[in-house]
């Protein structure tokens, strides 16, 4: 019997490949407190159907490189963003990190911090 798990893709890596973060619920042993435990695995997708945020299905399989053992078996749910939504946040991304950047440093932040180098380095 093979392994069958949900997740979500993370990342189109190659062709015919993507990354599929799976989101367990453990226990711990000794704490007996429950957390995530989140895995990534590298998944076939063979018609490359699957875009980054789709809630997928994965079945375990023979190995088909280094890294993947599992195939893509069907999409759950498809990604809210389209493509051209991607774009446009891509554009908008640009033009928030340059006007980032063009703020000016303050003077004395990078006074404070020269004088506890130096400090450091005095002593040692």
């Amino acid at each position: 019997m093979s392994k069958t798990l949900n997740g979500v893709v993370s990342a189109l890596s190659g062709n015919k490949t993507i990354a599929v973060k799976v989101e367990r619920r453990k226990t711990h042993p000794t704490l007996h407190k429950q957390f995530l435990d989140t895995t990534k695995f590298m998944v076939h997708d063979e018609a490359s159907e699957a875009q980054v945020g789709d809630k997928v299905t994965i079945v375990e399989c023979r190995p088909l490189s280094a890294t993947k053992h599992f195939q893509l078996e069907r999409i759950l749910v498809r990604a809210k963003l389209k493509e051209e939504a991607l774009a446009v946040l891509k554009a908008d991304n640009q033009v928030v990190e340059s006007s980032i950047a063009e703020v000016p440093v303050k003077p004395s932040v990078t006074r404070k911090m020269s004088a506890v180098t130096k400090k450091k380095s005095v002593k040692s």
